[in-house]
């Protein structure tokens, strides 16, 4: 707690108030993105830690918001957050403690101001998904809600002077991790009717939704999972090259979530089929080497 105190200090986070804000933030960061979490405690700079937190803790509330409940309930729910957002960057207060933690990175990061607005105008590809018919429908996700929605971090991390090689290296980054998450969940996203693999491939390997919602696994699926990982793990490889076209103070960071990636590669890849009984996660040992090496 001693270093997360110091690290609102170097941030500039230091009315009691906002304090809170941020002390809030961090607190559901840690109990959702644990391993996230460790690694930006880690191996980012103080003064860079808690506008970190506050960016992901929005990432992951948007997320819950258009993802949880039925559709007029989610549509609800994202059309008062997004208001709320505009509002808050409008007028610099909000009554929401996300908000307020939010409004003063911004502040402090003037860059993420652009970013958020863009995030909120292609949100609603989230919102209104319902798997894909063919590879170019998966591009077209990425461009419009996991690019957008990876930025509310990554733009923290912007080198200074021309950032589109930075842009690019993190659309290959996401593009890539998106594409293992969707193959690790399907066990939950099966259950719910739209499973985040295109219906043209599956349909190459004989895979169907049904025959996924129903547990059935076999051949077939396991080739399925091993082409999808295969093409995920080349994104991440081709990734690697993000530590070099990020800002200095986070390039550890950046290297860091790239080899978790990887290691999450090879754990959904030894599961296999097994994805429709629970994801995989990288063994915790590994990753805590790996975090080990880089700090």
């Amino acid at each position: 707690m001693r270093g997360w105190t110091k690290s609102l200090d170097a941030a500039g986070v230091r009315e009691p108030g906002l304090r809170a804000d941020y002390n809030r933030q961090r607190q559901l960061v840690r109990r959702f993105r644990r391993t996230a979490y460790l690694a930006a405690r880690l191996l980012l700079p103080r003064p860079l830690l808690p506008h970190v937190v506050a960016a992901t803790a929005v990432m992951h509330h948007g997320d819950n918001l258009l993802d949880t409940g039925p559709l007029p309930q989610r549509e609800t729910a994202w059309a008062t957050w997004e208001r709320q957002v505009r509002e808050a960057l409008r007028t610099g207060t909000s009554d929401n403690p996300l908000l307020r933690a939010l409004v003063h990175t911004v502040a402090a990061h003037p860059q993420l101001r652009e970013i958020v607005e863009t995030y909120l105008e292609t949100a609603t590809a989230e919102l209104y998904f319902a798997g894909f018919a063919t590879e170019a429908d998966y591009q077209a996700y990425v461009d419009a809600y996991s690019y957008p929605a990876f930025m509310l971090v990554a733009g923290l991390l912007t080198p200074e002077g021309d950032d589109l090689r930075y842009r690019a290296v993190c659309r290959t980054f996401i593009e890539g991790s998106q594409r293992l998450d969707f193959v690790n969940d399907l066990a939950e996203d099966a259950r719910e009717g739209r499973v985040g693999i295109p219906v043209d491939t599956m349909e190459r390997f004989g895979v169907t939704m049904d025959g996924m919602a129903a547990g059935a696994g076999g051949s077939a699926l396991e080739e399925l999972i091993a082409e999808q990982v295969t093409t995920a793990r080349a994104a991440l490889l081709a990734a690697r090259e993000l530590p070099a076209v990020t800002s200095a103070d986070a390039r550890r960071l950046a290297g860091a979530l790239v080899e978790i990636g990887l290691l999450t590669a090879e754990a959904v890849l030894a599961r296999g089929a097994g994805v429709l009984r629970g994801s995989a996660n990288p063994p915790l040992g590994r990753t805590l080497r790996l975090l080990a090496r880089r700090h």
